[in-house]
């Protein structure tokens, strides 16, 4: 399966984004080594092979998700730059 020119501009098109020229011919080898390798991929018997769900068996073991306040107000605002009374001053973003 090969790919044109004017597959990849349409293509580049549709996902927004812009090539020169010579990286028009790069990204146009480059398309066509990936489709000959799915190419590959297709012709090899896979009826007798289970369909992979997972990579690993393993099994993540994750903590209990418990709220707590491990730094209270007062020292979260004693290393603050600029603070107000009980809030951090911050730069103005919008105008």
């Amino acid at each position: 399966m090969s790919t044109d020119l004017a597959t990849l501009r349409s293509l580049a098109h549709l996902s927004r984004l812009e090539f020169d020229a010579t990286k028009e011919q790069q990204m146009l080898g480059d398309l066509n080594k990936i489709l000959d390798w799915v190419a590959q991929l297709s012709a090899l018997d896979t009826t007798d092979v289970e369909p992979l769900v997972h990579l690993s068996h393993e099994i993540n073991v994750l903590r209990p998700d418990v709220a707590h306040n491990s730094v209270s107000h007062q020292e979260g605002l004693r290393n603050a730059p600029r603070k107000d009374s009980d809030y951090f001053r911050v730069p103005k973003v919008l105008e």
